[in-house]
């Protein structure tokens, strides 16, 4: 008979907490050598040197703490993840860790109180693009595995993938990883991208909105015309592609797209107007747009965003009546709705809409399937009891995400008995994909410790 594995040795929560907060200093100088890598994926805009600098940085980083099998893999959309195996006591159960090293572009430069790839500490913050989302994810999961070394070792297998194109939403990674399902084959996946509903409350996201990207492009005349020769019976194709985006939002701004439901509800973790709206930094005087609570609207109900218009600029503008205009078009679908099916269903729609019989063309550029965990699962427990220890007096929390990771996805299709969570540092004051991002050095405190108490409690839980 094959004997049991040896029970995980537990080492003391005082002291591994005494431990992580003394691994704080080492945390900010390696999340500022990160930040400096200017690592967007993005050629047009940074050299690829940039994010290949990166991902050697986290390769060495992971070699220097004793992972074996550390590569760099080449994915199909020409990007680099970075993996690693470390291996546990015989029996252990196995755990892979998630982050990603490439990072939004800083937008107005300008506009950012100090410069985006060089971390800046200011009132107790650490700001920097890609300081929340989500190098300082690969900080927190070196910050746990370094705490448990000094106690004793890692009680699991520990499995590492660093995306290096998840911003860019090119798929290279979930392609890879179908290519290859062995590779990240675990029993519980902890995804280090999501955030807590606010600083100081630990939360774990437990759905994400799926997505799709269309394209859209009308057609009025074989060219332009001059406005006072031929305006007023000569079809404008931007004043009919106004038309048709305006037809995608009911007079409140729900979003209507013809036989999409919109009714969804959030049983869960709710959202006060009155913070949202400090969150979401709304003007003065401007109502929230959509029926429902914060929460349905955010986390249960699709949500149409125009991304952007081609269209002539005000500045150079000629008095023409247009023959062209196009616009990009993000549609966030719950849980519960499928994303192909929601993607026909706006294509249709979008045709539907247009008024003088517009020629529209309209195609899919982009697309990602929701997410939901099963939050009554092992591992959410031994994570709520980690939480409970990291954050003293306060209780685990499950709330949404309106964003899409399609990696959860694609992970859940690959090894539908993997436990799967969600925690992070984009919280709402991380200002993630914004100017002047931040992230809190208590709250990467308190997660690398939550994240180091759950590996303990996972390996000695039952599963």
């Amino acid at each position: 008979m094959e004997e049991s594995p040896a029970r995980p040795h537990r080492p003391d929560p005082a002291a591994l907490a005494e431990t992580v907060a003394s691994l704080q200093p080492r945390a900010k100088s390696e999340l500022s050598e990160l930040v400096a890598f200017k690592s967007v994926a993005d050629e047009a805009q940074f050299p690829r040197s940039e994010c290949e600098a990166a991902a050697d940085w986290v390769a060495a980083a992971l070699r220097a703490e004793g992972f074996s099998d550390v590569a760099l893999l080449d994915t199909p959309d020409g990007t680099r993840s970075v993996y690693g195996f470390l291996p546990g006591p015989a029996g252990a159960p196995t755990v892979l860790l998630y982050a990603h090293y490439d990072v939004q572009p800083p937008l107005d430069e300008a506009a950012w109180i100090s410069p985006p790839f060089e971390l800046t500490e200011r009132d107790g913050r650490w700001y920097g693009r890609g300081t929340a989302d989500c190098k300082g994810g690969v900080i927190m999961h070196l910050t746990a595995l370094r705490a448990l070394k000094e106690h004793g070792g890692v009680p699991v297998n520990v499995k590492v993938i660093v995306e290096g194109s998840e911003e860019q939403g090119t798929g290279g990674l979930e392609r890879h990883a179908e290519s290859h399902p062995e590779l990240l084959t675990a029993d519980a996946i902890l995804i280090g991208d999501a955030g807590n509903f606010r600083e100081g409350l630990p939360t774990v996201t437990a759905t994400l909105r799926g997505m799709t990207l269309v394209r859209v492009r009308v057609d009025t005349l074989r060219g332009n015309l001059h406005s006072g020769q031929f305006g007023g019976a000569a079809p404008d194709a931007l004043a009919a592609l106004i038309r048709v985006l305006d037809s995608l939002r009911a007079e409140d701004g729900s979003t209507t797209v013809d036989g999409l439901a919109a009714q969804g509800s959030w049983q869960g973790l709710q959202y006060p107007e009155e913070q949202f709206r400090e969150d979401a930094k709304v003007l003065d005087g401007v109502g929230l747009i959509g029926s429902g609570t914060v929460a349905d609207r955010l986390w249960a109900r699709p949500a149409v965003t125009v991304l952007g218009i081609d269209c002539p600029p005000v500045v150079g503008a000629t008095p023409s009546v247009h023959a062209h205009a196009a616009a990009l078009i993000s549609l966030r679908v719950p849980p519960g709705q499928d994303a192909a099916e929601a993607t026909a269903l706006l294509l249709a729609h979008l045709k539907a809409a247009a008024p003088w019989g517009a020629r529209v063309e309209a195609e899919q550029v982009g697309q990602g399937q929701a997410f939901r965990a099963d939050t009554g699962s092992p591992a959410y427990a031994s994570m709520a009891e980690a939480m409970r220890v990291a954050y003293p007096g306060q209780e685990m929390q499950v709330a949404g995400m309106g964003g899409s990771i399609p990696l959860c996805n694609t992970l859940g299709q690959l090894y539908p008995e993997t436990e799967i969570l969600l925690i992070g540092l984009s919280a709402p004051e991380a200002q993630i994909h914004a100017v002047n991002e931040s992230v809190s050095p208590q709250e990467l405190e308190r997660l690398s410790l939550a994240e180091a108490l759950f590996l303990v409690n996972y390996a000695s839980g039952p599963r």
